[in-house]
């Protein structure tokens, strides 16, 4: 027979950005003696507020029916939270529109029967606990540790009112705490595969991510302008537009697969799915892979082609002053747990420079290296036009054109590129990894993640040391975070 066993769960969550860096906290309460049980935190990269505090609520859940395994449908658990969406969504009297939450409260209203739970919305000043806990997962993410219960100091902020709204508990046997958390543990960590260190509490599905729709916001993107002065992979990085063919007089043939010859009729490198959202996704922790374009070289103001095949330049003093203004990003940041560069200098400076800060090692993948533009090395894109006119347009018009004199074409790139990208994501599955590299090996991976045309890419901008990232999911899903982002050279 099932033993009757209330408790109270609080539950919160932040964005540091909204997206930006996140972590939720939750803490399961004894409503008689207001005691805490157990508590639960981690930081989940970049995610929005909602997602975070929707995390936070499946944590406390999860740990509430991992501490009573012998409740059954005996178990109540009392949710009280600061944010009035997840409270009235999951109450029922809201409808979940949002595309990102529909999955996230499915999994919260599948961990106990719907009669077990009752939601509570409470202001923000008597959730300090699970706020606390919450904000020191985002401090864990930022030093790059794991936060860890033994080490935790939110119960200080236990508001001595928190049982006043509570419903009145129903008595049970009174247990023995200390073994209650260990089954939690030990539930929690079956549940992940793999042991919980003492004193670490958290979520079974640790390792699931807010869903990938969560974007952030794009900023950078230019419209066409009508006289561009570079193309995908120049060092300028404005992409040719205006002499490019409209999509309805020109036929883009698609890329090869990787490392396959070039041929008219390949099937595109694949990075998107067919599945999507209501074929079962996979939520488990997706490989991020944050895009860094290398800093500035003497180049880049000159807006000449700069590809693998030229003279390989080192980075200007502008450019070591961007690479450290993003070395000094991303150390604030504390999210990103591998480097890998493309083996050319310009990006092997720009990679040292944030490996210097994080104390990481540089990985070298040859896929991420820049376009070989054959005999447009080091020329503008109208020294070009003068003197390869009908090579250009050809190049402009089909990814399996090359430039002149044995340069690759954009299918060549793409197979290469979309290689890397599956070397790289199978080796760190579930980890932040920062790729530095160039313009169209970024813009190639963009467009692949968002199933996009190969005339794509010349409709991006793409900054020196500017910031994408792109997170790719077990079942295929890839999900573009960011584009161009240059708001920490400002």
């Amino acid at each position: 027979m099932s033993v009757a066993r209330q408790v109270v769960v609080e539950a919160d969550g932040g964005s540091r950005g909204n997206p930006g860096p996140a972590g939720y906290g939750a803490v399961v309460i004894d409503p008689a003696t207001g005691e805490p049980l157990a508590e639960a935190a981690e930081y989940i990269g970049v995610a929005t507020n909602n997602v975070a505090e929707y995390r936070g609520l499946i944590a406390g859940l999860t740990a509430a029916k991992a501490l009573f395994p012998d409740a059954g449908d005996a178990l109540r658990v009392h949710v009280r939270m600061d944010s009035k969406l997840v409270v009235e969504q999951m109450s029922g009297r809201w409808k979940i529109k949002h595309p990102d939450m529909k999955p996230l409260a499915a999994r919260a209203a599948a961990i106990l029967p719907p009669s077990s739970v009752t939601y509570e919305w409470i202001p923000r000043a008597q959730n300090k606990h699970a706020d606390r806990l919450a904000n020191e997962a985002m401090d864990a993410g930022r030093d790059g540790r794991t936060w860890e219960a033994s080490a935790s100091t939110a119960a200080l902020d236990t508001p001595s009112a928190r049982t006043a709204s509570a419903p009145p508990p129903v008595q049970g046997p009174p247990g023995d705490q200390a073994a209650g958390a260990a089954r939690a543990r030990a539930a929690l960590a079956a549940a992940r595969g793999a042991a919980a260190p003492e004193g670490l509490f958290p979520m079974p599905g640790a390792q699931e991510p807010e869903p990938p729709v969560e974007a952030a916001p794009v900023t950078g993107a230019a419209a066409p302008a009508a006289e561009p002065s570079a193309a995908p992979g120049a060092e300028p990085s404005e992409a040719p537009v205006a002499s490019a063919p409209e999509p309805s007089t020109a036929r883009v043939a698609p890329a090869p697969e990787p490392s396959a010859t070039p041929v008219a009729s390949a099937p595109e490198p694949t990075a998107t799915p067919q599945t999507g959202w209501g074929s079962s996704p996979d939520l488990g922790a997706p490989a991020t892979l944050v895009l860094l374009r290398h800093g500035e070289t003497a180049l880049t103001p000159q807006k000449r082609f700069s590809g693998s095949g030229g003279t390989d330049p080192e980075l200007s003093a502008t450019g070591r002053d961007q690479a450290e203004r993003a070395a000094a990003h991303f150390a604030a940041l504390g999210t990103v747990q591998e480097i890998v560069s493309s083996p050319l200098r310009r990006c092997r400076e720009t990679a040292a420079a944030v490996a210097a800060r994080l104390g990481l090692d540089v990985h070298v993948d040859e896929g991420l290296r820049e376009t070989d533009f054959g005999a447009w090395e080091g020329l503008t894109f109208g020294e070009v036009r003068e003197r390869h006119g009908d090579d250009l347009t050809a190049w402009l018009a089909s990814p399996d054109a090359a430039p002149t004199g044995g340069g690759e074409s954009f299918a060549e790139v793409a197979g290469r590129v979309a290689a890397a990208r599956d070397r790289i994501v199978a080796r760190y599955a579930g980890r932040t990894v920062l790729l530095v590299t160039h313009v169209t090996p970024i813009k190639t991976l963009v467009r692949l993640a968002l199933g996009a045309p190969p005339e794509a890419l010349f409709r991006m901008e793409l900054s020196a040391a500017s910031i994408s990232a792109v997170a790719y999911y077990g079942d295929g899903n890839a999900s573009v975070r960011l584009l161009n982002d240059t708001s920490h050279l400002r």
